[in-house]
């Protein structure tokens, strides 16, 4: 093997994004944490969307299928925006449960309305971490992450006030 192929495997992946090291380190860092409680948000409400029972299975099937597809969507946007700032995403399920906040739920049976609300209160989480994340990108001035995150909060409280509704609804 030449020394030009060795030396371009042992590159860093470090994409120049103009921001400093410290945005970079911080926004990364941040918004990795941030897609791993994406892809547990998007798990938990598959396993729900799949568990779902009751007088009411249709309605929370399909709001829960629409939910997580929704959440998942998120996911290439912002592993790809952690890149393009020159940070490294996570790698493996291993990755994401390390840095995870979002619990998981492997209870073998849950009833519909306590899953409905720990959706709710899972989203409204998501929520909360976005924001964090978007005063981080205010501080750094990285307009891009902020802009994209913007209309994912905007998702996060819709979803969690359908959440909110469907409960209120059911009580």
């Amino acid at each position: 093997m030449d020394n030009s192929a060795k030396s371009r495997r042992s590159a860093d992946l470090h994409t120049p994004s103009g921001l400093g090291q410290d945005a970079v380190r911080d926004i990364s860092a941040a918004a990795n944490a941030l897609l791993a409680d994406v892809f547990a948000l998007y798990l938990k409400t598959k396993n729900f969307h799949w568990h779902m029972s009751g007088a009411h299975f249709r309605d929370y099937h399909l709001l829960l299928d629409e939910q997580a597809a929704q959440i998942f969507a998120m996911t290439d946007d912002l592993a790809e925006r952690v890149r393009k700032l020159g940070g490294s995403t996570i790698r493996s399920i291993g990755d994401i449960s390390h840095k995870q906040r979002i619990k998981d739920n492997d209870a073998e049976f849950v009833h519909p309305h306590e899953m409905l609300a720990e959706l709710r209160d899972d989203n409204g989480s998501l929520v909360a971490s976005m924001r964090a994340l978007h005063d981080l990108c205010d501080e750094h001035r990285d307009v891009a992450t902020a802009s994209l995150l913007e209309n994912w909060i905007d998702e996060g409280e819709r979803r969690r006030w359908f959440l909110f509704e469907t409960l209120r609804q059911t009580n």
